[in-house]
């Protein structure tokens, strides 16, 4: 593998239902960061179906540069497909480094790609860093159940690949009227490899908000020892125009869900006050706190 035909920083910008997800943007600013240090650009690839009008919004964030590949097929995330669209992104752009969302769509669509690729894939990175020596992107994730940082590096292949988990990296403040370039991309899809279709697609309602947003939490761990004290943080945080999350240890307990727990195994929160009831502290708590 030639190493210097591979340039620039590429980012997957995920859409569901012609939203951007934020976890897109906040890898937008991490990627202006990473290619001023490289001299090189940041371009932003989005797939799926009407999607072009996401473009301002992406050179927005950052992006000198937008790839788009629009189709019918890609209405709904299926795999095969999905995958498809961005490896003919990246062969044909060749990056240095490719940045996607530790989602539960880019977690899926990741190692596929990688994998087509013959590269390697760093997952649920908390720091990018490029070597200053050699170039090299050092990508740190916890391991051994998060007793550990390990930075891993992909010295011999390319592209170089992470997923981020969202609310880890910091958006950029948005550019007003941004100079970008864009480019659609066409892609003749392989059909007789998709092996799984979206027969229904059923959206779970929810009440929750959405706790990686929240500037506000009060999250209740193990010590506050039932649900009847959890409504206790529930009152404060209307109070306090707040949001309610919990540690690992209260999910099992059944005091709250999954999707506001904040840690390792749940999400991660950049809140400006997060007040901690009954939590011990534990790195694989800790390391979902910004």
């Amino acid at each position: 593998m030639n190493l210097n035909e591979y340039k620039g920083i590429l980012v997957f910008a995920e859409q569901r239902e012609g939203v951007l997800q934020n976890v897109g943007l906040e890898l937008l600013g991490k990627a202006k960061e990473l290619a001023s240090q490289i001299n090189e650009k940041v371009t932003a690839v989005v797939i799926g179906k009407n999607i072009k009008e996401l473009s301002y919004t992406l050179a927005e964030y950052g992006a000198d540069e937008i790839l788009y590949v629009d189709d019918e097929k890609l209405e709904h995330y299926e795999s095969e497909i999905y995958t498809q669209a961005l490896k003919k992104v990246i062969d044909l752009k060749k990056p240095e480094i490719v940045l996607i969302g530790a989602t539960t769509l880019g977690r899926d669509l990741a190692p596929r790609v990688s994998s087509r690729l013959d590269t390697g894939l760093t997952a649920d990175c908390m720091v990018l860093e490029i070597n200053k020596e050699n170039g090299n992107l050092e990508m740190t994730r916890p391991a051994f159940g998060g007793n550990l940082m390990a930075t891993i590096i992909c010295p011999e292949h390319r592209p170089q690949m992470s997923t981020v988990r969202p609310g880890v990296m910091k958006k950029l403040e948005p550019i007003k009227n941004p100079i970008y370039i864009l480019e659609e991309v066409k892609v003749n899809f392989d059909l007789s490899k998709v092996r799984v279709k979206l027969i229904e697609k059923v959206k779970e309602k929810r009440n929750t908000v959405d706790i990686s947003e929240a500037k506000i939490l009060i999250s209740g761990g193990r010590g506050i020892g039932g649900k009847e004290n959890f409504t206790k943080l529930e009152e404060l945080a209307k109070k306090i125009k707040g949001e309610v999350a919990v540690s690992r240890g209260a999910v099992d307990m059944g005091i709250g869900s999954h999707d506001i727990q904040v840690g390792q195994t749940g999400k991660t929160v950049r809140p400006e006050l997060y007040i901690a009831c009954g939590i011990s502290g534990a790195i694989q708590h800790v390391a979902g706190m910004e």
